[in-house]
């Protein structure tokens, strides 16, 4: 059996009904109206593409005889770019005719990006619009930085300060992101094309830190509603891929994610501060977190105090980033309601990372999350909480990495109950797990539950995070440090050279 997840004009989204993490237990074909399409599948989200709109269809898989019947959107109007007049050699600047498309798009309508290389420039998305982007067509980014604009941190309007661009969670001065939208609702970005930001044919990479206007991200929402993105690809950003921010009822379906692994900063999904986004059936591989949960620093997440809320990650595969699924580390704002099952980490430094440290405030809460039902493969650190981390202006100062016990104040985080269960870890190198709380706010429970690590051969040391003096570590078990209560039940260990529980500041600790 399956479920549908997401229907728009020419595209539909399905997840079968089963525990498996990413991938199906059987490999299986699609069946539109009976017949087979497309090749054979074997991961548990499928998609079809180019259907008519308002349109009927029954859809069902090889795998048994149940069908789902549904209907396509319906189009008020079609505006195909190349009929406009755009080239999509991949030299001739296209922005023009992309631009104009969108902007005279009527409520309903439909912007297809055809088949070609449209080389543009920063472009802006509009309300009730679904823009297609076809497979063979791309949106291929300007390499020059002076073609993208600044957009400044913040304006005044009539209700108060609106912040317009962020740098790592703080209001700052930003290059106008590839492709954006700001304060629009109800869009739709569907097809079998890409949206590529062409960096590694830039400038963008070569000067990563030190600049008075931060680089621009891929796609930058800010303050949008219903926005849903299906199975086009994201790749060669300037800095982050994806960032949504202070957005609401989000949609990440069967996307792919594409960075190189030396690409700086170029993070998959990054939702701030945003309320209700799924995640589900999406690949993953950047050069650092696939997908980390923000919600600013410290004055965005005291002045807004808005969560990183209701948050679903399914059946998706991460590989070859930093880390997989990352709360923090600009999480002032905290995070509530977030479910993660069913994932693939494959290649990640680090798996499930929380990072975060003295000075993100009394409103970064992380509390009540649960990750369970997930295979890691050569992750080299699988489960990690480090509340000393030290990517910051001032990470590397005593306030930050210092061991003495400072008064709870404003200034202070809290760490609530985490649950780690069924899951299989193999082929580990630096160790099972890092857990390393606050001195004067320890996390208050951690629990391990139907775990198993085993190391590789020829693992190599490895830090297991990012805070001062931390020693290197190989084929070493699990670290605890300032945890109040920490439960393992039926959590096993192969490989492990030495002890397979590092403990130092640690209250209550029950193995099972």
């Amino acid at each position: 059996m399956f479920k549908q997840l997401f229907v728009s004009c020419s595209s539909a989204c399905f997840e079968l009904a089963n525990d498996n993490p990413y991938y199906s237990p059987v490999k299986y074909k699609v069946l539109l109206n009976g017949k087979a399409v497309g090749g054979e599948k074997d991961s548990n989200v499928f998609s079809l593409f180019g259907l008519e709109s308002d349109t009927q269809y029954t859809v069902g898989t090889t795998a048994d005889d149940f069908t789902i019947t549904f209907r396509t959107e319906k189009v008020t109007e079609t505006i195909n770019i190349k009929d406009l007049g755009a080239k999509g050699d991949g030299i001739s600047e296209d922005t023009y005719y992309v631009q104009r498309a969108i902007d005279s798009c009527p409520k309903g309508g439909r912007v297809i990006i055809p088949e070609g290389s449209f080389y543009v420039r920063p472009i802006v998305l509009r309300s009730d619009m679904t823009l297609e982007i076809q497979e063979g067509g791309e949106l291929l980014g300007d390499i020059v930085e002076e073609h993208y604009p600044f957009v400044p941190a913040k304006i005044d309007m009539p209700e108060g300060e609106e912040v317009l661009a962020t740098w790592e969670g703080n209001p700052y001065p930003c290059h106008q992101s590839f492709v954006s939208a700001h304060r629009q609702k109800n869009i739709r970005i569907v097809g079998e094309g890409a949206i590529n930001g062409n960096a590694d044919k830039s400038t963008w990479w070569a000067r990563p830190k030190g600049r008075e206007v931060a680089r621009p991200r891929l796609v930058t929402l800010n303050r949008c509603e219903n926005v849903v993105f299906h199975g086009v690809t994201c790749k060669n950003s300037a800095a982050w891929n994806l960032h949504p921010f202070f957005s609401n009822d989000l949609g990440f379906y069967d996307l792919r994610v594409q960075n190189p692994y030396t690409g700086p900063n170029t993070d998959g999904l990054d939702p701030e501060s945003c309320d209700n986004v799924q995640i589900i059936g999406c690949i993953f591989s950047v050069g650092d977190d696939c997908v980390a949960l923000k919600s600013g620093k410290l004055y965005m997440g005291s002045k807004y105090k808005t969560p990183a809320n209701h948050h679903t990650i399914r059946n998706d595969l991460f590989q070859d980033g930093h880390g997989a699924i990352v709360l923090g580390s600009e999480i002032s704002g905290g995070v509530k309601n977030l479910t993660v099952c069913q994932c693939v980490f494959k290649h990640t430094d680090r798996g499930l990372r929380i990072k975060s440290r003295r000075g993100r405030g009394k409103d970064c809460i992380i509390d009540g999350v649960v990750f369970e039902n997930i295979k890691m493969d050569n992750v080299i650190t699988p489960l990690v909480i480090n509340m000393y981390y030290f990517c910051d202006p001032d990470g590397h100062t005593e306030y930050v990495y210092s061991r003495e016990k400072r008064p709870v104040g404003d200034d202070t985080p809290y760490m609530g109950k985490f649950v780690f269960r069924d899951m299989q870890c193999t082929d580990c190198e630096c160790m099972c797990a890092y857990f390393d709380g606050l001195v004067e706010q320890p996390v208050k429970e951690i629990v391990l539950e139907n775990i198993s690590f085993s190391f590789k051969q020829d693992a190599k040391p490895f830090k297991p995070a990012m805070l001062e003096f931390v020693r290197d570590y190989c084929k070493e078990g699990i670290y605890i440090d300032n945890v109040e209560k920490v439960t393992l039940k039926n959590v096993t260990f192969d490989g492990v050279q030495g002890e397979t529980i590092i403990k130092k500041n640690c209250g209550e600790l029950k193995i099972l």
